[in-house]
C-alpha cells in the first residue's frame, strides 16, 4: 500500500490508526505501561511502523476512562495532540486531562465531526460512561464500539450501517477483561468460563448491526501479576474467534490488519506475540499481609456509603485486608446478601482514594465472594455499574444526583433510544430467567436461541 492511500489499521488492544495521506486519528492508545495495578500488558506487541504513526497523529480519540484505554504511561507521550472525547456526564476525564494540560476537545452526541478531507466521526455516549465511535473514511463505516453495548443508540446505529455497502463491526468479546475471580461462602472459586465458542455469537451481533465484516477488538491482553496470571489460560487469543463464526452475510477478518479504503483490499498485520511475565505484586507496592489503618477503614466506609442506590440492594460489603475483616454495614436486620473483597491494602486503598474501583475489580488479584443470592450476573446490574460508573466516572452518588443523571441521558436518546433501553432489559430479564431453567447445553435451549436471533435480526 503507498502513503498516499485512505487507510486504517487496527493494532494493539483497542486502538485504530486511520490515515488520510498521514496518520490523522488514533483511538485508544495504549502502547506503554502495566493498567491495573500491573496486572495487565499487552498480549502482542505494537511494531515500530504503527507506534511511530500513534504518535504522528493529530487525533486522539479516547472512548473512557479504564486504564487499557487510557493510561497516563501512553497519553503522556501525545500531549500536543488534540485530544477528542465523548460527552461524558460527569466530565471527569475532560476535567482531568484540562488540569494536566492537554488540549481537550468534547464530540457532542449525533453530531459528525470532520477531521480531514476524507475522515469524519461521530460519538455516542452510553449512561455506563462508555461511547461507540463511528468512523467514516472515504465512505467506508467502521463501528468501533469497544467495551461498549451501544445502550439507547440500537437502532439509531443500524439506520446510519444501512447507508454505507461495506462497513466494520469492532468490540469486546468474552476477553474476560471483568471481574471474574468469584468465590462462594465456603471458598470454592465461582465457574464463569463455561461459554460457547466465541464466534457463535459474535457473527449473529455482527449480522444483527449490519455489518459487512466483523474485526476482533479491545481483547488483547494477557495477565502479568503473580495472583492474577491464573486467568491467562481462559483468555482468548486473536485466532480463536474465527471458531464458529458462520454467517452468509458478514465475514470475520484478522485483529490486526492494515485496510486500504481505496481499493478495499486488506493486509494482515503480524506483530510479535509478547512472552508471558509474572511480576510479583509488590512491585506495584502491594504486601497482602498489611492490613488496614484505622482511617483507612473510616475512608473505605464513606466510599461506599456514599453510594446511595447499595442501601436498598445489599447488607454488608467486607473488605478482608491483610487476613483482617472489615465490616461495612448497609442494613442491619437481615445481613444475609454481601461481599467479601480480599485485596492488598496498597491497590485497593489507591482505588478507593482515586475513585476508581473498576480497576480492582477488572485486575482480578482480587478475590470477591458472594454471600447470599447473586444470580447468573453476579455484580451486575447493581453493584459494579452504581459503584465503578455512575458514582465513580458520572460523579452520581444520591438518589437524586442519579436521577438527573439518567434523565440527561434519556434526554440525548430520545423516545427511540429510550424503547432501545426497556427492549434491552426485557431481553436481559427473560434471558436470565430462561437459563436458570432451561440447561445451555440441552437441544431446546439451542434450537430456542437460534429462533430467537432470527426473530431478533427481522423486528429490530
Amino acid at each position: 500500500m503507498s502513503k498516499n492511500n485512505i487507510k486504517f489499521e487496527t493494532i494493539g488492544n483497542a486502538t485504530i490508526i486511520c490515515y488520510d495521506k498521514d496518520p490523522v486519528l488514533v483511538t485508544d492508545p495504549w502502547f506503554e505501561g502495566k493498567p491495573y495495578f500491573g496486572s495487565w500488558k499487552l498480549s502482542h506487541e505494537i511494531p515500530e511502523a504503527q507506534l511511530q504513526a500513534i504518535k504522528s497523529c493529530q487525533y486522539v480519540w479516547v472512548s473512557h476512562g479504564h486504564p487499557d484505554h487510557l493510561i497516563s504511561d501512553s497519553i503522556k507521550y501525545l500531549k500536543s495532540k488534540k485530544i477528542l472525547l465523548p460527552d461524558h456526564h460527569g466530565k471527569r476525564i475532560l476535567e482531568g486531562l484540562s488540569e494536566q494540560g492537554f488540549n481537550v476537545e468534547v464530540i457532542k452526541d449525533k453530531k459528525w465531526f470532520k477531521i480531514s478531507d476524507s475522515i469524519k466521526i461521530m460519538s455516542l455516549c452510553d449512561f455506563n460512561q462508555d461511547a461507540v465511535l463511528l468512523i467514516d473514511i472515504n465512505g467506508k463505516l467502521i463501528i468501533n464500539m469497544n467495551d461498549c453495548c451501544a445502550f439507547g443508540w440500537t437502532k439509531y446505529i443500524r439506520n446510519i450501517v444501512k447507508n454505507y455497502e461495506t462497513s466494520f463491526y469492532l468490540r469486546l468479546y468474552a476477553g474476560y477483561a471483568d471481574m471474574c475471580n468469584f468465590y462462594d461462602d465456603v471458598g470454592n472459586q465461582i465457574d464463569v468460563f463455561d461459554a460457547p465458542p466465541v464466534g457463535e455469537y459474535i457473527s449473529k451481533d455482527t449480522d444483527y448491526w449490519g455489518a459487512k465484516y466483523f474485526i476482533p477488538f479491545s481483547s488483547f491482553h494477557q495477565m502479568a501479576r503473580s495472583d492474577s496470571v491464573w486467568l491467562n489460560q481462559y483468555l482468548i487469543g486473536p485466532d480463536k474467534y474465527k471458531i464458529h463464526y458462520e454467517s452468509d452475510r458478514s465475514k470475520i477478518l484478522p485483529a490486526f490488519i492494515q485496510y486500504d479504503c481505496i481499493e478495499d483490499r486488506w493486509n494482515e498485520i503480524e506483530p510479535k506475540k509478547l512472552d508471558e511475565e509474572i511480576i510479583e505484586p509488590e512491585e506495584f507496592g502491594d504486601n497482602w499481609s498489611e492490613e488496614l489503618e484505622k482511617d483507612e477503614v473510616e475512608m473505605a466506609r464513606h466510599y461506599f456509603k456514599a453510594v446511595e442506590h447499595l442501601y436498598g440492594f445489599i447488607d454488608f460489603i467486607n473488605l478482608k485486608v491483610g487476613g483482617k475483616d472489615n465490616i461495612i454495614e448497609f442494613r442491619k436486620k437481615h445481613f444475609n446478601r454481601g461481599i467479601t473483597f480480599e485485596a492488598p491494602r496498597n491497590s485497593l486503598m489507591t482505588s478507593i482514594n482515586y475513585e476508581i474501583f473498576d480497576d480492582m475489580l477488572i485486575g482480578n488479584f482480587m478475590k470477591t465472594t458472594l454471600h447470599g443470592n447473586w444470580g447468573e450476573d453476579k455484580l451486575y446490574p447493581d453493584f459494579t455499574p452504581y459503584v465503578a460508573k455512575y458514582a465513580d466516572n458520572g460523579r452520581a452518588k444520591s438518589n437524586q444526583d442519579l436521577e438527573k443523571y439518567f434523565e440527561e441521558y434519556r434526554n440525548r436518546y430520545g423516545l427511540q433510544g429510550i424503547m432501545d433501553l426497556f427492549q434491552h432489559k426485557i431481553e436481559l430479564k427473560t434471558k436470565n430467567i430462561y437459563r436458570d431453567y432451561i440447561p445451555r447445553e440441552s437441544w431446546f435451549y439451542q434450537k430456542s436461541k437460534n429462533i430467537y436471533y432470527k426473530i431478533r435480526s427481522k423486528v429490530y
